[in-house]
């Protein structure tokens, strides 16, 4: 079964670029499993086998103080990207349904958008049209949607948007989306000494007000694209002044480059779905010394979607050929995981 999203193609490089950073509401804390619960039950929502064992092989061999594979606490990093790895990606990414909801919110002041692409695009739900616009017509969205205001304000836009946002499948906000399975591995590594870090093609500012509620991952350790900012003084306030600019991709070879000026550090383990992850799974494993990589494949579209080769989001290609070759633990959805959201039985 494939996502409903396949009419249309949306470059991941060119929305990425133009979705860059946006600030969202911060989510109860249902969600996060706690360390010493993640580390006593040994990751619950995973079922025994080849995939489970691999993890758990991993973090046992560069923990046994005095063991041939030991690595220090401080050299434990682990990297984690986010959309289609932590959270839902389909039928589209967040931060596009945000934009399309923020446009339509929009109209009624602006009704010469009925005519005007790539306005006229996204009221008339034509995804095609919006596509063909490419970079230029996306710029156009996000300049309208997301900068031309401080980020107090941006922050204030998003989250309202995200207390009433739904999923168009589940119902449920996007922060109650994440993988179960994901939330316990994270705690796993934190119990055994690990630092995580999140390194995604979405956008840093996007993340950071909510990682540390529901993923237990501070601001600080979070890597993402982001729009151009400046300094202001406003009525006597210093503001930050978000402007319709990219400053920075996270996506693709961009994310070797955003992980090495951020942490400093190579990472000893990667966490990824699609072709996007590929570069950062390559970076980290491809060095020498014990390395995990870790691919997450969707395959259950009974509980979430399936979807690789063909989709138009979260593109699962190159990077699933080379996990055979380079030896990554590739996930399946529907065989490896025992719930994929908490909130399922």
């Amino acid at each position: 079964m494939k996502p409903t999203n396949s009419r249309v193609h949306l470059s991941r490089r060119v929305l990425l670029g133009t979705l860059a950073a946006l600030p969202t509401l911060i989510p109860p804390l249902c969600l996060l499993s706690s360390p010493a619960n993640a580390q006593t039950e040994q990751l619950p929502s995973w079922n025994d086998g080849p995939t489970k064992a691999s993890i758990t092989d991993f973090v046992r061999r560069v923990t046994t103080q005095g063991g041939p594979d030991f690595v220090a606490p401080a050299e434990r990093i682990a990297v984690f990207d986010n959309d289609g790895t932590l959270w839902v990606e389909q039928p589209m990414y967040v931060q596009l349904a945000f934009v399309l909801d923020r446009v339509k919110a929009l109209a009624p002041q602006n009704p010469g958008w009925k005519t005007k692409q790539p306005f006229k695009a996204v009221l008339d739900g034509d995804l095609r049209a919006l596509a063909a616009s490419g970079e230029q017509g996306l710029m156009q969205l996000v300049g309208t949607t997301h900068a031309g205001m401080t980020s107090e304000e941006f922050a204030k836009v998003a989250s309202d948007w995200l207390a009433t946002a739904r999923h168009p499948r589940f119902k449920r906000p996007y922060t109650e989306l994440v993988y179960q399975p994901m939330l316990e591995l994270l705690a796993y590594l934190r119990a055994n000494g690990f630092k995580t870090y999140i390194a995604s093609g979405g956008g840093v500012e996007f993340m950071r007000p909510w990682t540390d509620r529901v993923y237990g991952i501070p601001p600080e350790q979070v890597i993402g694209s982001s729009i151009k900012t400046q300094f202001e003084m406003r009525d006597g306030r210093p503001v930050i002044f978000r402007l319709p600019q990219i400053n920075f991709i996270d996506d693709k070879v961009g994310k070797p480059i955003g992980i090495n000026q951020h942490i400093g550090r190579r990472p000893i383990a990667a966490f990824g779905n699609s072709d996007g992850d590929l570069e950062m799974l390559q970076w980290t494993t491809m060095s020498g010394g014990v390395r995990f990589g870790l691919i997450v494949h969707h395959t259950d579209a009974e509980r979430e979607y399936a979807y690789d080769r063909d989709s138009h989001f979260g593109k699962l290609d190159k990077a699933l050929d080379a996990a055979a070759v380079n030896k990554w633990t590739v996930v399946d959805m529907k065989k490896d995981w025992k719930k994929v959201f908490a909130f399922q039985e």
